[in-house]
């Protein structure tokens, strides 16, 4: 069993994963634009995450763009057999870094030949559709006519597994009437448990849950509760919050990133810390004092 693993696995449809993966955002520059300040580290980490056993990694060609996508080919490519690379689809970078919704039937198709190339890849794993009604959140809204250009390009071979990213309860069920989905990508962590009840529908589903922003993303989790269990456990905060995900459902899968290597290396240690009852009462008070 290798550090990453120590969580167990999780299938996304027909491919087994360790619970504990890896993120490539941090991998591009400022903002996740551009390239990034030390390209030899970014692919040092790449490395090192496989060699810890993980065996997830999710990225996406909007993420520099293009930038974390050629790394993760430079880096790993070519790549092991049991190595799933999920992607997402449904963004574009605008010149001033900002995020912009690319939901047309055209722009899906071009974004999935722009993952295909720059990792190297004659078929993705999984491809998660990035729902942009809203910048900021998930926002209701069809997305029959977004989903549709995906399964027709699974259908041709070209995807093998759909998901979804930032999407609401309702467009979830709307989508699993449309096509098998494997996976659901939203933000969730211990201070945002909106997904509550979505995360436990999901497990009964057998469809994976992937939090993004699992430690609190641009703005890092603080909470002196968290502080303090970790203080007991001689853990880290972070170290903790991931541990308190992994425990929270079997069905949830963690994708933290960073570009380096000894934070990887804390991350992958997570996998292996067990919570006390007493630990996670009090970390789910933080959720609860946050609503």
């Amino acid at each position: 069993m290798t550090e990453a693993t120590r969580a167990g696995t999780y299938k996304l449809g027909d491919l087994s994963v360790a619970r504990m993966g890896y993120g490539a955002m941090q991998l591009a520059g400022p903002h996740v634009f551009g390239p990034p300040k030390d390209r030899a580290a970014a692919i040092a980490v790449l490395r090192a995450a496989i060699d810890s056993g993980i065996n997830h990694i999710d990225t996406s060609d909007f993420y520099g763009p293009h930038v974390t996508n050629q790394i993760i080919r430079e880096a790993l490519h070519p790549y092991r057999d049991d190595l799933v690379i999920v992607t997402k689809v449904g963004a574009r970078r605008g010149e001033d870094a900002s995020w912009n919704p690319a939901l047309s039937p055209e722009a899906l198709t071009a974004a999935v030949h722009d993952n295909l190339r720059n990792l190297g890849l004659d078929v993705l794993d999984v491809v998660n559709l990035r729902l942009m009604f809203d910048v900021a959140g998930p926002a209701e809204g069809d997305i029959e006519p977004l989903l549709a250009p995906l399964i027709e390009l699974r259908r041709k071979g070209l995807i093998r597994h759909l998901g979804l990213s930032n999407a609401t309860p309702a467009q979830v069920a709307q989508a699993r009437g449309l096509a098998d989905i494997v996976c659901v990508q939203n933000m969730y962590n211990l201070a945002h448990r909106g997904d509550d009840a979505l995360v436990d529908s999901l497990e009964q589903a057998g469809i994976a849950y992937v939090p993004f922003f699992p430690l609190g993303g641009f703005s890092p989790l603080q909470s002196s509760i968290l502080n303090d269990v970790a203080a007991r456990l001689s853990a880290t905060p972070m170290q903790v919050a991931q541990a308190w995900l992994l425990q929270r459902a079997p069905n949830v899968l963690l994708i933290p990133g960073t570009s380096s290597v000894d934070h990887l290396r804390q991350n992958v240690a997570a996998a292996g810390l067990a919570l006390p009852p007493e630990a996670v009462m009090a970390l789910d008070g933080i959720g609860a004092a946050a609503r």
